[in-house]
């Protein structure tokens, strides 16, 4: 008997998925948390400190569940805390990013010696990306779709790159096989996701690239949308925005990550583009996606970043008029350059920053939600909850129906927007 938990990002998700496939193929059972098991697989996050912290939070509550189970831990966390987990008395298993295919071997190599196992590679000599072969434990209307693995960006503030590695990506043949393969199930979105998917494809040979990919997803019959996950905003030029729209399939909700809305920080942050540059980018996208849905991530408190600078962001990001921003708390991350650089920002100024922009974002949320009042959307239905149906629409606004009627989950549904909901939308079926 087995229980998972994954924490953090699209790629955790998809490999936890792959994980769980590789244990029901041998045999075990998936087990809810609530219950008891007989082995815990706690596939772990590490982007900032509080993930690290959820992560050894997690490990302390499995095992009062039931002391005598087998605890596996893997993940970025596992990956760049070797040492700290090995310190770790309850711990069984620690397995890097690299071994989590072999993850039923070592576990039943565990049950039969009883001897501790890690195993932790070197990732950035890794030059090959981690093939799960078929994944087609899903969501029940969409699948998240891992297309590369590591970053070359090296972003001054971020661990990843330590934690997943060089840039390593899959053949266009195995993504579309395992794509058409979760399809059979009747699954009608698929989300492309990665740690950096704008560098798909660079180190492939013949090289490709990420629009050459999403050209032959477009092509499977059985998707019938195609979500695009955290993009790096200079992928986005007159080129790639004139094949992308050609794609009918691709969803309009976009997600630019851009972290700094002052050109001073992002020089800091050594992220390799100016506010100017990604606005040129949002000007592309807006001209092609008239009803698109644009999301950002933001870090306020960056070491150096000013009030002046503060303010610049805080204007850029009202003037640039995102549907949604997701704020972050800068977290100093040991190993990065960001973590030793002068004049770190404090804690209650973090605060005060992060709430001001989460009080922006909700009012531009709202706004843009109140647009699509008396409107009809398309929205592919995913679960009843309670008396509501809910789903999202194709620019990844979440819809609430009140119906009676059965059997709609995944499918779409046309549906005329009648009033906002908190931060979501309310509607008929037409």
């Amino acid at each position: 008997m087995l229980l998972y938990l994954h924490c953090g990002c699209k790629v955790n998700q998809y490999e936890t998925n792959a994980i769980k496939q590789k244990f029901l193929q041998s045999g075990y059972h998936i087990k809810d948390f609530s219950e008891k098991a007989d082995i815990y697989v706690i596939n772990t996050c590490t982007v900032t400190n509080m993930s690290d912290r959820k992560s050894r939070q997690m490990l302390r509550r499995v095992k009062e569940k039931n002391k005598n189970a087998v605890l596996v831990v893997t993940g970025c966390y596992a990956q760049v805390a070797q040492s700290e987990l090995e310190k770790i008395d309850d711990i069984d298993i620690v397995l890097g990013n690299t071994k989590k295919g072999d993850i039923v071997k070592y576990v039943e190599d565990y049950i039969s010696k009883k001897i501790k196992i890690t195993k932790v590679e070197d990732i950035m000599q890794e030059k090959n990306i981690l093939e799960f072969g078929q994944v087609s434990y899903t969501e029940k209307t969409r699948a998240v779709i891992k297309i590369q693995d590591g970053c070359d960006r090296f972003c001054s503030y971020c661990i990843i790159p330590y934690a997943r590695g060089r840039v390593r990506s899959r053949e266009i043949k195995n993504i579309v096989s395992e794509i058409e393969e979760i399809t059979k199930n009747g699954i009608k979105e698929v989300v492309i996701t990665g740690i950096h998917i704008a560098s798909y494809g660079k180190d492939l040979t013949p090289k490709t690239n990420l629009i050459s990919l999403l050209e032959e997803i477009n092509k499977i019959k059985n998707v019938k949308r195609i979500r695009l996950g955290s993009l790096e905003p200079t992928i986005i030029d007159e080129e790639f925005i004139k094949r992308l729209v050609k794609l009918e399939k691709i969803c309009d909700h976009f997600h630019l990550s851009l972290q700094s809305g002052c050109n001073e920080t992002l020089k800091r942050m050594n992220r390799r583009y100016t506010v100017e540059q990604f606005e040129q980018s949002v000007k592309l996208i807006r001209k092609n996606y008239p009803n698109v849905a644009l999301t950002t991530d933001i870090i306020v408190g960056f070491p150096g970043e000013t009030e002046e600078e503060f303010k610049q962001t805080y204007n850029y990001l009202d003037k640039i008029d995102f549907y949604k921003m997701h704020i972050f708390k800068y977290s100093a991350r040991k190993g990065t350059k960001a973590a030793v650089m002068q004049n770190q920002v404090t804690s209650n100024i973090k605060e005060e920053r992060s709430e001001k922009l989460i009080k922006l974002s909700n009012k531009k949320q709202l706004e843009h939600n109140k647009k699509y009042i008396q409107k009809e959307l398309d929205v592919l239905i995913e679960e009843r909850v309670g008396d509501y149906l809910k789903g999202h629409t194709s620019n990844y606004i979440v819809v609430h129906i009140k119906t009676d009627k059965k059997d709609l989950e995944n499918t779409i549904q046309k549906v005329k927007i009648q009033s906002t909901i908190n931060e979501d939308l309310l509607g008929i079926i037409v």
